[in-house]
């Protein structure tokens, strides 16, 4: 027993002494909870929704009060009609609209019954379903009050119109979800083991004797990644339109430009990783988590931006996968055009550009 306590005190030390392993063994549990349990959350507050009121009277004022004293809801301003309304949903400014029609107040005091109409944009179908369901139990305590209120009976009744996914499908939000996330791991776990290995194999210093300039051998070892992430785009856009029914509605070749932005973007993080890592192991590992966490939780595919602590917002800018998702979402599902979509592409234009510079002036061209 002596001997064995004495290697178990032996191994004891081993990983208190080794700092990365004690990140990873406490580190990682508390930075999970944190985010798990505070920062992401499934519900949706702070929404940003417009109201248009054709109506304008103490009915609509009471109720429009008790909309915007909700924590789920931000009223962001009130709209003049539907062309101010449909411009507000294209540039994604909101996430609902609520329409209260001329008369509102009469029909409600002399039939009992008004009709007021509610807009979501269902690209996102859960969270579109979420809100619409969130403010008709809003409506329902309105109208208990009013029921309490009056002396014979009145209704507001809700009537939901989803808009670019009428039938709620999972698709149109799953699909531009998976195209970053699958792109982004593919693009960076191909290329960030192509310079180390290199290294590994001893190979390194023929090319580096070699008559090529290092912009050379960078650029051979991304181009065959590039033509394979455009194949992989390529094969998950003709699957989406024959299997699932999803096709792309603005400008093919914009969603392209974007893509293939997206990819050497990622292309220069795993460039970035490659040199700097000592190991494809290393270099593996650092591509997996350091980049599919990130996606799946940062870019507004499965929780969304708006509901996370601003810490968390901020850093999501730093998410290349972040501004692609806004993109496919904004031509391949509402059928928008380069004006809604090219502050997108040029912050993802910046990111390639910086990171591919600091890649060139960290890879050495001396094996030490």
């Amino acid at each position: 027993m002596r001997q064995l306590i004495t290697f178990i005190r032996k191994e004891f030390l081993h990983v208190f002494r080794d700092r990365k392993t004690l990140l990873m063994l406490f580190g990682l549990p508390i930075a999970q909870i944190v985010l798990f349990g505070f920062a992401l959350s499934n519900e949706i507050k702070n929404s940003h929704i417009a109201v248009v009121d054709y109506s304008k009277d103490a009915v609509t004022t009471k109720l429009i009060s008790k909309i915007s004293g909700s924590p789920y809801f931000n009223i962001q301003r009130s709209l003049a009609g539907a062309e101010e309304l449909n411009a507000a949903f294209k540039k994604g400014n909101i996430k609902m609209a609520v329409i209260f029609p001329a008369g509102f107040g009469d029909d409600l005091i002399h039939t009992g019954k008004a009709t007021m109409q509610v807009i979501a944009d269902a690209s996102d179908p859960n969270q579109a379903t979420t809100i619409t369901n969130y403010l008709t139990n809003i409506v329902n305590d309105f109208n208990s009050d009013l029921a309490q209120d009056a002396s014979q009976p009145m209704q507001i009744e809700p009537e939901v119109q989803m808009m670019y996914n009428p039938e709620l499908r999972g698709a149109p939000n799953f699909v531009p979800g998976v195209m970053a996330l699958v792109l982004m791991l593919v693009c960076t776990m191909m290329t960030s083991v192509a310079i180390v290995r290199e290294k590994e194999l001893g190979t390194m210093e023929i090319l580096l004797v070699s008559p090529f300039k290092p912009i050379y051998i960078i650029i051979s070892k991304l181009a065959p990644n590039l033509l394979i992430s455009v194949v992989n785009l390529i094969i998950i856009l003709v699957l989406s339109d024959i299997f699932l029914d999803l096709p792309v509605k603005g400008s093919l070749l914009l969603l392209v430009t974007g893509t293939v932005l997206f990819i050497m973007t990622s292309l220069s993080i795993g460039l970035l990783l490659s040199i700097s890592a000592k190991t494809q192991q290393a270099a593996m590992m650092g591509s997996l988590m350091g980049m599919m966490l990130p996606t799946m939780l940062l870019t507004g595919f499965l929780f969304p931006i708006e509901n996370m602590p601003v810490a968390l917002q901020v850093l999501s800018n730093l998410v290349p996968s972040r501004w692609y998702f806004i993109i496919i979402k904004r031509v391949m599902l509402k059928g928008l055009g380069f004006e809604s979509v090219w502050r997108e592409m040029l912050i993802l234009t910046g990111m390639c550009v910086l990171l591919f510079t600091i890649s060139l002036r960290q890879f050495k061209i001396r094996l030490q």
